[in-house]
Parts: C-alpha cells; sequence; structure tokens
C-alpha cells in the first residue's frame, strides 16, 4: 500500500476482550487512519485531568486500508500506559494514537518468492500475527512459517487465529511451550534453544526472509542463533520491546 505520513488521530474504543489472564484485545475505530501495512506500531498517549501525558509504543495486530485498529496489550505491572490499557479502558473511551510507523519491519506481498519465517517470543506475536493474516489474505504465494516460543497454551496470543490459519494450510505454525505442555503435545516443557530453532524453522539454505519479535534478550539470542546457522544478516529483521 501506498506509505502516508504519520501523525495524531482521535480514537475511540469499540471493543476490548481478554487476550490472556495479564492482556487485553483492544478494537479501535479511527476515522483518519490511512491505513497500515503489517507489522506497523504505533503510540498511545494518555493523558490524566492534570495534563500529565503518558505515551507508549505498541504493534498493531491489523493491517490494510480501513479505519479499525485492532491492539493486544499484555500488562506490564509497574508500568505507567499498559496496565490503564488493560484493566480500565471501556467501550466508548478516547484516546489518542500517532501513527502508522514503521518501515523496515513490515511485510507486503512482493516479488521475492523466497518463503517467510516469522520467530515471535510472547507478546512479540502481534505485528507477526498481522503478517501472517495479511499474507493469508493476499495472492502472494511465498510459504509462511511462525515458530512461537510462550509459557503455555493460555498465554497464546490469537490462539484460535492463528490455529484456524495453520488448520486451513494457511501458516505452518509451531509452538514451542516454555513452562506448561498441553497434554497432546508431544515435545515437553522447556526454554527454545539453538538446536529446537534449527530443527524447527525454514534452513539458511533456502534463503528465506525471517521476521523475530519478542524481549529483547529473546531477540538478541535468536538474532545470533541464526547468524551462526547460516542466515544472512540482511535477511534477518528484528524488533525488540520492553514497553510500560
Amino acid at each position: 500500500m501506498t506509505r502516508r505520513p504519520a501523525s495524531w488521530h482521535a480514537a475511540t474504543v469499540v471493543a476490548t476482550r481478554p487476550e490472556t489472564s495479564t492482556a487485553r484485545r483492544i478494537e479501535l475505530d479511527v476515522p483518519t487512519w490511512p491505513g497500515n501495512d503489517a507489522g506497523s506500531h504505533l503510540d498511545v498517549r494518555l493523558t490524566a485531568p492534570d495534563g500529565y501525558q503518558a505515551s507508549r509504543s505498541y504493534s498493531v495486530a491489523s493491517s490494510g486500508e480501513g479505519t479499525r485498529i485492532t491492539l493486544a496489550v499484555d500488562e506490564v505491572p509497574d508500568g505507567e500506559v499498559s496496565p490503564f490499557l488493560v484493566h480500565e479502558l471501556r467501550e466508548g473511551d478516547r484516546i489518542e494514537v500517532h501513527g502508522p510507523l514503521g518501515a523496515f519491519f513490515v511485510w507486503t506481498p512482493s516479488a521475492d518468492p523466497a518463503p517467510v519465517q516469522l520467530i515471535a517470543g510472547g507478546s512479540g506475536v502481534v505485528p507477526l500475527f498481522a503478517m501472517a493474516s495479511a499474507h493469508a489474505e493476499s495472492a502472494d504465494a511465498s510459504p509462511f512459517r511462525l515458530l512461537y516460543s510462550v509459557r503455555s497454551a493460555d498465554d497464546m496470543f490469537f490462539r484460535h487465529e492463528l490455529t484456524a490459519l495453520a488448520r486451513d494450510d494457511r501458516l505452518d505454525l509451531e509452538v514451542v511451550y516454555t513452562r506448561s505442555a498441553p497434554a497432546a503435545s508431544a515435545i515437553p516443557p522447556g526454554r527454545l534453544t539453538a538446536e529446537r530453532l534449527r530443527d524447527a524453522i525454514i534452513p539458511a539454505a533456502e534463503e528465506p526472509r525471517v521476521f523475530v519479535c519478542g524481549p529483547t534478550p529473546f531477540v538478541e539470542a535468536v538474532a545470533g542463533w541464526l547468524i551462526e546457522q547460516g542466515h544472512a544478516p540482511a535477511r534477518v529483521r528484528t524488533e525488540r520491546f520492553g514497553g510500560s
């Protein structure tokens, strides 16, 4: 889509619901929103009655043209913004958003036929979910694979949507459970390692485009393993988070 300059917009909350035990899905109506690429992010600005303002960046879980935006915000207990968004925000509330932001960490249909490998840690799956959804709705023929590292099935963001994409063969999904695995899982819970990563992702020889998102330690470890395993640095794009 044609890239448009970022600006501030008035947004109205049209729906909210729990995403996990610590996160909330938030749908916004933004009449002046110009649309966004899959993987984009925005800034949310809150203003207190005394005029104090706090702003934080969040990935957008939706993409394309239109004035509806979906966010999925995980609470940082001692944060300034996320606890309010998760626990206090209600339908009809108005907030300010600035965007769309990001040009490096986005996916758009491409003439490049190479497969795409997505690697997420925890809530880092949000922009990658946007990419997987956009790909499923496009005519792009590139194979798409997602490796998702998460504590348990109950901690998965977009669990039902990702499962549906995988069931319909629109996404190759593999989940690594780090603390508690479902009874049907053939692999016991455990942290993602370099070996598990190598066995679960598209090989470097196939020259995939790779997108990695999650907490900074997770992203740095995965990015290092990818390079060690032969993936070209120019083919690996990363996004770290630690917002509140």
